[in-house]
This record gives C-alpha cells, sequence and structure tokens, in this order.
C-alpha cells in the first residue's frame, strides 16, 4: 500500500552542485528503505510534448549508462510510459520483481518562482494531475522536476516549455541517480562481504 506523499527535498537546478546534493538524498533515502529489494526506476511522461518529456529524457540517459545490472529503468524516449500504458508497466514490475523498490520520476507543473525546482518527495506520485488525469499512483519514492507553470490550459504550457530547461533537469535528475543508487549498491555489497 502506498504511503501518503511527503516532500522530503527539493533543490533549484541552477544552484551549484545541485546534482551532487540531491544524489546524497536519495542514497540516503534508498539505503534506508529499500533493503535489498529490486530497484526500479520508472521514469514517467511522453516524447511528444516538451514539457513532459522529462520523464524519458532521464530514464534514457539512466539506460545509456554503464550503471549496474541490478537497476532496471522503465521509461525512455524509445519506449515512454505514459498515461495509456501506466497500469500495463506497473503490472509487468509488479510481476517480475520480487517486492519491488519503485523511484518514479515526472514533470510537474507549479508556480512561477519555483519553475527549475527539483522536488524529492517520500511516496508517490501521481501522474497527470498538472493536466487533470487521475492516474495510478506509482512510486517508493517520487522525483518531480517544476518544468512550467500551472493553472491554465496546462496541456498548452506543456507544448511550450523551454527544451534548454528540461534538459538541464534531466541531466541534474539522472546524474543525481545514478550517483545516490551507485552508493545504495556499494553499501549493499559492503554489508555483504
Amino acid at each position: 500500500m502506498l504511503q501518503e506523499k511527503k516532500l522530503y527535498y527539493s533543490i533549484e537546478t541552477n544552484k551549484p552542485n545541485s546534482a551532487f546534493h540531491l544524489s546524497n538524498q536519495i542514497s540516503s533515502l534508498v539505503i534506508n528503505e529499500a533493503n535489498n529489494r529490486d530497484i526500479v526506476v520508472m521514469c514517467i511522461g511522453t516524447d511528444r510534448s516538451t514539457g513532459d518529456c522529462l520523464g524519458p529524457l532521464v530514464g534514457e540517459k539512466l539506460s545509456k549508462s554503464y550503471i549496474f545490472n541490478e537497476l532496471n529503468v522503465l521509461g525512455t524516449l524509445e519506449k515512454p510510459v505514459h498515461a495509456k500504458n501506466l497500469d500495463q508497466n506497473l503490472e509487468y514490475v509488479y510481476s517480475n520483481f520480487k517486492n519491488p523498490y519503485i523511484i518514479a520520476v515526472d514533470a510537474s507543473l507549479g508556480k512561477y518562482e519555483n519553475i527549475g525546482r527539483i522536488n524529492l518527495y517520500y511516496g508517490p506520485l501521481f501522474p497527470g494531475a498538472g493536466v487533470n488525469k487521475k492516474l495510478t499512483p506509482v512510486g517508493d519514492i517520487s522525483i518531480t522536476g517544476i518544468v512550467n507553470m500551472s493553472g491554465f490550459m496546462e496541456y498548452l504550457i506543456l507544448q511550450n516549455t523551454r527544451l534548454s530547461l528540461v534538459m538541464k533537469m534531466a541531466d541534474t535528475i539522472s546524474f543525481s541517480l545514478y550517483m545516490g543508487l551507485k552508493r545504495y549498491f556499494e553499501h549493499n555489497k559492503a554489508r555483504f562481504l
């Protein structure tokens, strides 16, 4: 059963060393919570919308890294996880991984002054909430990047989001996940030596 979402950490993309700071928070959460469960990073969004491609870009970057055999990434530019296949992908995860620990990544909309902020939550994200869709909540922990403003014509806002901002955020989130999960896997290996 998914717990209620609580903000755990928040950082500006442009802050110096933001990826390093975020990676520390990710590794802290995962080391304390995952307990040798199968790690699945589910990157949600579509490559057909500039604002909503944050998740697939993160998934693409993670899947191309030499990272580790233990990491499972769903949601890339070629095979995105979106509203139409979200439940199918969740079913796949729960059928193929023993007690999976899901880290969900998605774009979000927010206040103007928060554009560019990355939020790490303890608990699931609610995909599609920014465009008034009710989809299955996803994640033991979740990461959202505020790519643009909310409140009016959200689909149009997502289509008119600056790609440069989304790319910067994808770089920060993917590198943070890479470093944070690398520490987690190293920690687990050290425990059994």
